[in-house]
C-alpha cells in the first residue's frame, strides 16, 4: 500500500512540475544568473568555482550549479534543463513529506501534507523555477528533521542518536554547499530555541551536537576548504563580505518593511497559512512525537521570520524554507478538523473564502486591465513601466476563467469541508483547486508577463547569437545578455565586459547596447558623442549600435 502511494505521489509530482518548463524564457535576475553560471561551467570546464561573465562569482557556493550543469549536459543549454532540477527536487520533496507524515501519524495525514504543499501558491510555484532555494530548503529541512528524530530517541540506543547526528551534519553541510552558512545559522538558532523551551535540559547530548558540527564541517569543506587551499582565502573573504552586505543593506533596491515576510508567507502559502492556526492548540490525545514535531516546526517558522525580517534585503524566496513548517502545520490543522478533535468555526470559512475571493478577483481582473491599459497608466510613475505597458499583448478576456474557476472550486471545497461527512473530500478539493490554479495561471499569464517585462530584450539578444559582436546592457542590471547571446570566453584578456568597448576607438567588431527609456541622458550621450545610432525601441527597451572601426 505504501509503495503504491509513493508511486502515485511521484506521478502526481511529475504531472504538476515537469510540463511546460521551457514555455517562457528564464527571468532576470536569479534564474538567468544561476543558469549562466552553469553554462559557463560547461563551456570552460571549470567546475571548482563559479563564474559570471567568465569572472569569479563570489555570491553562491556551487552545488546547485553543478546540478544544473549536469542537467544541461544531458538536455542542452535551455530553459527546460535549467528548471528540470527543481521539478525533480519537487517530486523528492513530496515523497519526503509523505514519508514523514505517514510515520508521524498515518498515511492519510501524509497525503494531506502533500496536498497542502502542492495546493499552496508559492510552495508549488518554486518547483517550476530555476532558483537555488528548493534544493537548499530540502537539505536544510532534512537536516533539522534529524534533530526532531534525535529529540524523540531518548529511550533508544546511543548509536541511533549518533546516526541522526551524522545525517544532520551531512544534510546541513550539503545545504551550506548549496547556498551558504545560513543553513547552519538557522539550524543552530532552532536548536537553541528548542533548548530554551525544554528549560535547558540536555535533550540533545553534547557528543551528538559535536558529531553534527564535525560532519557538517567535513561536508562543507569538501568545497570551501579545498577551494581556499587551491585559490587562497580571496573567495571566502569576498563571500562573507557579500553576505554581510545583504544583511546590512537592501540589495539593488530589494528593501522592504520588517513585516515583509509575514505578508508574503501568509498570502503566498494560502490556504495552508490559514489552516495552520488550527494546529497551534495542543490536545491531550496528541502523542509526544506529534507534539515534538509541532514544537520544532513552530520554532523553525519563528526562526525564519526572525532572521529574514532583520536582514535588510527583502526578496520573496529568502523565507521559502518556511514552506515546510507552514504546510505541516496547515496539514495538521486540517487533520485535526477532519478528525473532529476541534470544532470548525464559521470564522475559518469566512476567512478562507474572503482571501480566495480577493485572489480570484485580482486574477480575473488582469485581462480586463490588459485590454484597458489606460486605466492604470496614470498611476505608473517611471517611463520604462509606461512604455512596457504598451507591449502588444493579446487579451481575449477568457483568461479571467482561471480566477473564476479557482473561486468556484475552492468555495465548493470549503462548503464540503464544513459538512461532517465530507470533510476530507472538501479538503482535497480546495487544495487541488490551488494546485490547478497555479498550473493554469503559469500557463496563461507567464508568457504575457514576460512580454511586458523582458521579452523584447531577450529576443534582441537571441538575434545576436550568430553575430560576431559585443553586447552590453547599460543603466540596469541583467544577466540575459550573457545567457541568450551564448557569449563565449573573451579572446582578449584585457576586455572583461563588453561594455568596456563603448568608449574605445576603432573597435574590431560592432557593439550593441541595450538600455531603457529612462536613461535618456545615456542614450543622447551615446548617439551624439560615441558614434552609436538608434536601431530600435520596443516595450521600454532602447537598442543602440556602433559599427566596427569607429
Amino acid at each position: 500500500m505504501r509503495t503504491r502511494n509513493f508511486i502515485l505521489i511521484a506521478c502526481l509530482g511529475a504531472l504538476l512540475f515537469l510540463p511546460f518548463l521551457g514555455r517562457v524564457h528564464l527571468f532576470d535576475w536569479d534564474e538567468i544568473n544561476f543558469a549562466e553560471s552553469a553554462r559557463e561551467m560547461l563551456l570552460t570546464h571549470k567546475y571548482s568555482f563559479l563564474q559570471i561573465n567568465f569572472q569569479p562569482f563570489y555570491e553562491k557556493p556551487p552545488f546547485f550549479i553543478w546540478v544544473q550543469a549536469l542537467s544541461m549536459s544531458l538536455f542542452g543549454v535551455n530553459e527546460f534543463a535549467a528548471r528540470l532540477p527543481n521539478a525533480i527536487i519537487g517530486i523528492i520533496t513530496l515523497l519526503l513529506v509523505f514519508s514523514i507524515g505517514s510515520k508521524l501519524i498515518n498515511e492519510k495525514f501524509g497525503w494531506i501534507w502533500v496536498l497542502c504543499y502542492i495546493g499552496s501558491f508559492l510552495p508549488h510555484f518554486y518547483f517550476k523555477t530555476g532558483l537555488i532555494d528548493p534544493l537548499f530548503n530540502l537539505f536544510t529541512f532534512a537536516g533539522i528533521y534529524q534533530f526532531v528524530l534525535l529529540t524523540n530517541l531518548e529511550n533508544l540506543k546511543a548509536s541511533k542518536n549518533y546516526t541522526r547526528a551524522v545525517l544532520a551534519g551531512i544534510f546541513i553541510g550539503l545545504a551550506i554547499l548549496t547556498k551558504g552558512p545560513v543553513a547552519l545559522l538557522v539550524t543552530l538558532f532552532c536548536v537553541s530555541f528548542y533548548w530554551v523551551t525544554v528549560r535547558f535540559k540536555p535533550v540533545i547530548p553534547f557528543k551528538c551536537l559535536a558529531v553534527f558540527l564535525v560532519c557538517g564541517f567535513i561536508v562543507s569543506c569538501a568545497w570551501f576548504g579545498l577551494n581556499t587551499i587551491k585559490n587562497g582565502p580571496v573567495f571566502l573573504y569576498a563571500f562573507i563580505e557579500r553576505q554581510v552586505e545583504l544583511f546590512k543593506n537592501p540589495d539593488a533596491g530589494h528593501g522592504g518593511p520588517f513585516y515583509f515576510h509575514f505578508i508574503v508567507l501568509f498570502f503566498g502559502c494560502f490556504p495552508a497559512s490559514v489552516f495552520m492556526f488550527s494546529a497551534f492548540r495542543n490536545d491531550t490525545a496528541e502523542t509526544y512525537p506529534v507534539l515534538n514535531m509541532k514544537k520544532w516546526m513552530i520554532i523553525l517558522l519563528f526562526t525564519i521570520l526572525l532572521i529574514f525580517s532583520i536582514v535588510k534585503t527583502k526578496i520573496i524566496h529568502y523565507s521559502s524554507l518556511a514552506y515546510f513548517p507552514i504546510t505541516f502545520l496547515g496539514a495538521y490543522g486540517i487533520f485535526k478538523l477532519w478528525m473532529s478533535e476541534i470544532k470548525p468555526k464559521r470564522t475559518l470559512a469566512i476567512i478562507l473564502i474572503f482571501i480566495c475571493l480577493v485572489v480570484s478577483t485580482v486574477i480575473a481582473a488582469i485581462p480586463f486591465i490588459g485590454q484597458h491599459i489606460n486605466i492604470i497608466a496614470p498611476y505608473i510613475q517611471d517611463n520604462f513601466g509606461k512604455a512596457a505597458l504598451n507591449a502588444d499583448v493579446h487579451w481575449s478576456g477568457l483568461e479571467s476563467l482561471v480566477g473564476i474557476a479557482y473561486f468556484l472550486l475552492f468555495t465548493i471545497g470549503v462548503f464540503l469541508f464544513f459538512r461532517k461527512r465530507l470533510k476530507i473530500q472538501g479538503a482535497a478539493l480546495l487544495l487541488m483547486a490551488g494546485a490547478i490554479f497555479v498550473q493554469c495561471a503559469l500557463y496563461v499569464f507567464a508568457p504575457k508577463i514576460e512580454v511586458y517585462s523582458q521579452k523584447a530584450a531577450i529576443d534582441f539578444f537571441i538575434e545576436r547569437q550568430h553575430e560576431d559582436c559585443y553586447v552590453a546592457v547599460w543603466g540596469y542590471k541583467s544577466y540575459a545578455q550573457l545567457f541568450y547571446t551564448k557569449k563565449n570566453p573573451p579572446t582578449d584578456s584585457t576586455i572583461v565586459n563588453d561594455g568596456d568597448m563603448v568608449f574605445k576607438p576603432h573597435i574590431p567588431k560592432p557593439v550593441y547596447i541595450v538600455t531603457k527609456v529612462d536613461n535618456t541622458d545615456a542614450v543622447n550621450g551615446f548617439t551624439h558623442n560615441q558614434g552609436f545610432r538608434l536601431i530600435g525601441n520596443e516595450n521600454g527597451f532602447v537598442f543602440l549600435k556602433k559599427e566596427a572601426g569607429k
